[in-house]
């Protein structure tokens, strides 16, 4: 199983990265703040415009270091990557199916079982939990409605009717998220989901959650040789990772929309965290990032057990997991891809 190295996030803006020796240099109007050991490194995040030296990149990209370029609200903008790694069979194998959509929608019905079973699962550990601060018959009215729609989609084989299946989970858990926010609730509320830009606080935490777990699956994906950008549920679009987006459809609720829920409800964030542009985009500070960033490393360094592997792994090994287990299947040495059920 792969080692779980360290991310590197520079949050500071104006700060330009640059290789010296082994090691990638912070600096700021040439002042050097750090300087850390690449070998300790799975990946660079920076978030700013204002980048890193060729040589840099170009170590990087020959290490397999993921190096990803964000703007300061956490949207994405571009991701350096190496030559291609891995077995060509295997890339020539995902372009094939990925051209059949009758395959393609039987791959991706497995991406959405996960997902809508996942958020089941979210939605009846609230019932349990915390029974007395939620309407459980509202919640357990959408739980069956989501068991429901899992046994449609088991049996859809065609792409526009799973989408919409999806759509429809989708709308019956978003009913009910903003019930799951126990605390700040007059700072921090969900009436529906928005993206570019967010509207609220919670919006602009979902967002950048959703774009870190992206780029960990992204990564995660190509280190196991498959192409992150030719997906089975999201069609070919130029700069979009489709397959990452495939595969964290599973992963949203339960790794990103659990953590987001639980820095609002500790109180780890406060409305002092964020602040509103003239365009009405809700922007976090850079220290709310600081806090967001520290708090996801420690998540990823918590252990599970897998629920198809039945080994014990941390939280930031779940992508790779899953990328060797759809690897695994487009090489035939599984009968079908099997989703990350949580429970």
């Amino acid at each position: 199983m792969k080692k779980l190295l360290n991310t590197l996030f520079i949050t500071q803006t104006d700060v330009y990265l640059s290789l010296e020796g082994d090691n990638v240099v912070a600096l700021k109007d040439q002042e050097k703040l750090g300087r850390v050991p690449l070998h300790n490194l799975e990946s660079i995040v920076s978030f700013g415009y204002t980048g890193a030296s060729p040589a840099l990149m170009g170590y990087c990209a020959e290490r397999n270091i993921s190096l990803v370029f964000l703007t300061m609200n956490g949207r994405f903008l571009a991701r350096v990557i190496g030559k291609s790694k891995g077995n060509v069979v295997l890339r020539k194998k995902q372009y094939l199916m990925s051209e059949d959509e009758d395959v393609s929608a039987k791959i991706a019905r497995n991406f959405i079982i996960g997902k809508i079973y996942n958020n089941k699962w979210i939605i009846e550990r609230m019932t349990r939990d915390y029974p007395l601060r939620i309407d459980v018959s509202q919640f357990k009215e959408i739980s069956r409605h989501l068991s429901s729609l899992i046994q449609e989609v088991r049996v859809c084989d065609d792409l526009e009717r799973l989408r919409g299946l999806e759509g429809q989970a989708a709308i019956s858990y978003n009913r009910i998220f903003n019930q799951m926010i126990l605390q700040q609730k007059d700072d921090f509320y969900f009436h529906s989901r928005s993206r570019r830009p967010p509207l609220d606080n919670v919006n602009a935490m979902l967002s950048f959650a959703y774009t870190l777990l992206a780029n960990d699956v992204a990564s995660a994906l190509e280190g196991v040789g498959l192409d992150a950008y030719v997906g089975f549920l999201h069609r070919d679009r130029p700069g979009r990772v489709s397959l990452a987006l495939d595969v964290m459809e599973e992963l949203r609720g339960v790794y990103a929309d659990r953590f987001v829920l639980s820095l609002i409800n500790k109180k780890v964030v406060n409305k002092d965290d964020f602040y509103r542009k003239e365009n009405g985009a809700v922007i976090m500070t850079e220290e709310a990032r600081k806090k967001f960033l520290a708090a996801w490393q420690n998540r990823k360094q918590e252990k599970i057990t897998h629920p198809y592997l039945s080994e014990k792994i941390s939280w930031g090994l779940v992508p790779h997991a899953q990328a060797i287990l759809l690897a695994r299947f487009l090489r035939n040495d599984l009968d079908e891809y099997p989703p990350f059920l949580w429970k």
